[in-house]
């Protein structure tokens, strides 16, 4: 299993919550929903795969960090 950290916010002018995976730059994404936004987050990161920008390997998962 392939673990990704990454920082979840809510932007209180839009009401959607931001994921934002540290280190990569552009490596981002929302959604209206904490639901929504972890799928959002795993297309992120099976895209940066495809470009090589993580570890070969499949993503299963994720740890993250929530500031609300």
């Amino acid at each position: 299993m392939k673990t990704v950290e990454f920082t979840i916010e809510k932007c209180r002018d839009t009401n959607q919550y931001v994921g934002i995976i540290p280190g990569i730059s552009g490596a981002h994404t929302q959604g209206e929903s904490i639901k929504s936004l972890l799928d959002n987050l795993k297309e992120v990161c099976e895209l940066l795969e495809v470009k090589g920008v993580l570890l070969t390997g499949q993503y299963e998962g994720a740890a993250y960090r929530v500031a609300l």
